[in-house]
């Protein structure tokens, strides 16, 4: 019993000593960290140990910042974590970052890490237009950050558009020429490909040296009014105080240098600066903002604090980290000769060795162009062999050839004697013939006369019988009406009389001639009869059609006289309305 109750002593002692903590998130320009920080930390407790983190000696140049209400502000060493007025919801985070900048970055900037932080704090600023840089020291300073991020240019490595998701300059540069990406990036190159040999920590600090020659370089500016009530700004850096128009924050309207200020006094709102000349009026301006006027005397205070200090001697710390970084730049350049000198003997052996295997693969083509040559000579010598025995062939076929040409010239002479009779004979053989081709011409000539007579009178008869056919075809289309009385009128005695009669006509016609003719004429009567009745029927069908689109109002007199007619059903045509009367007032005829 009892030692369940000493057990539990113990365990309640034990969570009791146990320290309460909160979450603090860190924010670096390249990183993020978190640290569980304990309840009672103050603000010191909280930077040493991010600075330990990060190895970072050089503390007096940063700080732990914050926002409060669109206001910067910067974590109090002497005071407690929570008790600043930050977010008490966790992760709690601050930005670590420079809040003092050196005068001379080369000299006072002595650890490789601390180097690192400002080059990357004053790109940022420089990309966000928070210090103005002219265009052309942006390309240089873009430069100097291609060095630092991808070392010595290399053509068969940074090819073209290798820069294309890099961002080097500010908009502003940008947008103010009339030019593309990828000439940007090749006069960027060209400054880059100058810098081969720098080390990333000599190109972020080459950088450094240009870039704190800008005006705007490490000045914090704040909006106050004078006694006056005219606003103005307030800038703050490493030299000393300036006063600045607002709208020109190149050129300040006056400058305290801090070893020309005598005392920078505060109260109630109201900054009172007193030069050490006293023939100088005495400033007075003041802000709005409380917090505002906190920050301007916690950068006063800092700023002039690190004036003074330059210029004394170096504490034992700093000389301390002076000679470490001595060596240790002695050790980097001696190790980067030594690479160097590595890297050149490796070229050179590359070199050597692609010399060494240009001249082999000469050799090797050479070797194969000679084979290749004698390859050929062979293949020509058994040409030529080859020729020459056909050369001895053709001589020998040639020899053979000109002895039966000569006996063939023999054979010619023998038989020319034969040809001067045979020739005499075909002269008489073609007088002949062309007697008798003479006489098939005129014979011919006669024939053709023949032939053209016998057409003549072929056309003749055809013309009679065509004459004959139309007479005939006159005859029998004319009606044969009977006499009106029957006894004949007397012909005058002078006119010779015809008689119709069938058995008188000179030329013979058939009956079936007769009915084949008019079987014709019905059927043609007949199919004319359809199509008129089939036409008819199509204009009906499309006058319904159509008359139900038909607007009343635009009808013509002419169309209102064709409807009234069409309505009293008179549609004869045009030819059976002029037959009417005709055939009204004529008698009957009997057929």
């Amino acid at each position: 019993m009892a030692g369940a109750i000493a057990s539990r002593m113990s365990f309640s002692s034990l969570k009791r000593k146990q320290p309460k903590t909160f979450t603090v998130r860190i924010v670096t320009m390249d990183a993020e960290m978190e640290f569980n920080c304990e309840m009672k930390w103050k603000g010191k407790d909280l930077f040493d140990l991010v600075c330990r983190t990060l190895g970072l000696r050089e503390t007096w140049f940063f700080g732990l910042q914050y926002t409060i209400k669109d206001t910067v502000a910067w974590l109090k060493m002497d005071k407690k974590v929570l008790d600043h007025d930050v977010s008490k919801e966790e992760p709690v985070t601050f930005h670590f970052l420079a809040k003092f900048y050196p005068e001379n970055a080369e000299e006072e900037l002595v650890q490789e890490i601390t180097q690192h932080l400002f080059f990357l704090q004053v790109k940022k600023q420089i990309l966000d237009e928070k210090i103005y840089c002219p265009p052309e020291a942006s390309v240089l300073l873009a430069s100097y950050a291609v060095q630092a991020k991808y070392g010595d240019y290399d053509p068969s490595v940074h090819k073209r558009g290798f820069l294309a998701q890099e961002e080097l300059l500010p908009k502003r540069v940008i947008n103010l020429y009339q030019m593309t990406p990828e000439m940007w990036e090749e006069r960027i190159t060209a400054w880059y490909a100058e810098h081969r040999g720098r080390a990333r920590d000599e190109a972020e600090m080459e950088y450094l040296k240009i870039a704190q020659d800008l005006e705007m370089y490490g000045v914090n500016y704040f909006a106050i009014r004078n006694k006056k009530g005219t606003e103005l700004l307030l800038g703050v850096d490493a030299l000393g105080l300036h006063i600045y128009d607002p709208e020109n924050r190149l050129t300040p309207k006056i400058s305290f240098p801090w070893n020309e200020i005598r005392n920078i006094s505060y109260s109630d709102k109201e900054f009172t600066i007193k030069p050490l000349d006293k023939k100088i009026d005495v400033f007075k301006f003041n802000s709005s903002k409380l917090r505002v006027n906190k920050l301007i005397l916690q950068l006063c205070i800092g700023n002039h604090d690190l004036f003074m200090r330059r210029r004394k001697a170096d504490s034992l710390e700093v000389q301390q980290m002076k000679a470490q970084a001595r060596e240790e730049k002695a050790r980097k350049q001696m190790e980067r000769q030594r690479l160097a000198r590595e890297k050149q003997m490796r070229e050179e052996a590359e070199r050597t060795r692609d010399e060494l295997e240009r001249r082999l693969l000469q050799m090797k083509e050479e070797a194969t162009m000679a084979n290749e040559a004698l390859m050929r000579s062979e293949e020509t010598a058994d040409l030529l062999a080859e020729k020459a025995q056909i050369t001895e062939e053709e001589a020998k076929l040639l020899a053979q050839k000109a002895a039966e040409a000569e006996q063939e010239m023999q054979r010619i002479k023998a038989t020319a004697i034969r040809t001067e009779e045979e020739k005499r004979l075909m002269e008489q053989k073609v007088l002949e013939a062309e007697v008798l081709a003479l006489k098939m011409a005129e014979e011919s000539e006669r024939r053709a006369k023949e032939a053209d007579q016998l057409k003549q009178d072929l056309q003749e008869a055809r013309e009679a019988e065509r004459r004959a056919k139309q007479k005939l075809l006159e005859i029998a289309t004319k009606p044969t009406y009977p006499p009106m009385n029957p006894i004949p009128a007397p012909l005058p005695p002078d006119i010779p009389s015809f008689d119709f009669i069938g058995d008188s006509l000179s030329f013979d016609f058939k009956d079936t001639d007769m009915k084949r003719l008019s079987m014709e004429i019905e059927k043609e009567k007949v199919e004319y009869m359809e199509k008129s009745k089939h036409l008819q029927e199509q204009l009906n069908e499309l006058k319904t059609e159509i008359e139900a689109l038909k607007l009343k109002e635009r009808e013509t007199a002419l169309d209102i006289l064709h409807n009234e007619n069409s309505d009293r059903g008179g549609t004869s045509s045009k030819h059976n309305t002029i037959k009417k009367p005709q055939a009204q007032g004529r008698r009957p005829i009997c057929i």
